[in-house]
């Protein structure tokens, strides 16, 4: 396996125009705008997959999360990176995540565009252990209540936020910053 903080990544404006790339640890250590993907994802019961990533992530390590997905590779599409990753974190074939909408989040020196899916899954997953530490399928209620209880990743909380006003109706989701 490749370290992960030599991943070559795509470099972005404010627009999401590629501007040059860069390694992942030198994107985040200089605080590099890039690209990722989030794919929230359902079972037929409605129940969402969530988990704690590993100790050994780059970004925020031992955190829950609500999305699977990650970083966009140099020259990926955003929609291949949204299948890649989603299969390698659930460790399975034939996602189909439907795109729902891009916002670029920030926080303290850091920025990415965010490029958000949903997807349904009704077969059994086999997490990738080098990405999550521990999961399981929860109601929108008991998500709602580990959010008021535990670690989340910050974008995923943003994301997951904007994820229940576009649902509602409030919102495109699509707000920059």
């Amino acid at each position: 396996m490749t370290n992960p903080a030599e991943e070559l990544l795509d470099v972005v404006d404010e627009h999401d125009h590629v501007i040059g790339t860069a390694v992942r640890g030198e994107v985040y250590r200089r605080g590099l705008t890039h690209r990722c993907v989030f794919v929230l994802v359902r079972d037929p019961a409605g129940r969402i997959f969530v988990h704690r990533r590993t100790d050994t992530k780059l970004f925020a390590p031992g955190a829950y999360d609500m999305f699977v997905g990650g970083v966009v590779g140099s020259g990926e599409t955003y929609a291949a990176a949204a299948v890649r990753e989603a299969e390698e974190e659930l460790g399975v074939s034939g996602i189909e995540p439907r795109p729902l909408f891009k916002f670029l989040f920030r926080q303290d020196h850091l920025s990415w565009w965010c490029d958000l899916y949903e997807a349904e899954w009704d077969g059994p997953v086999a997490p990738q252990e080098s990405e999550v530490a521990w999961h399981a399928w929860l109601t929108p209620a008991e998500l709602a209540d580990r959010l008021a209880r535990d670690d989340f990743v910050p974008d995923g909380r943003d994301a997951y936020r904007r994820y229940l006003e576009f649902h509602a109706g409030r919102g495109t989701g699509a707000e920059a910053g």
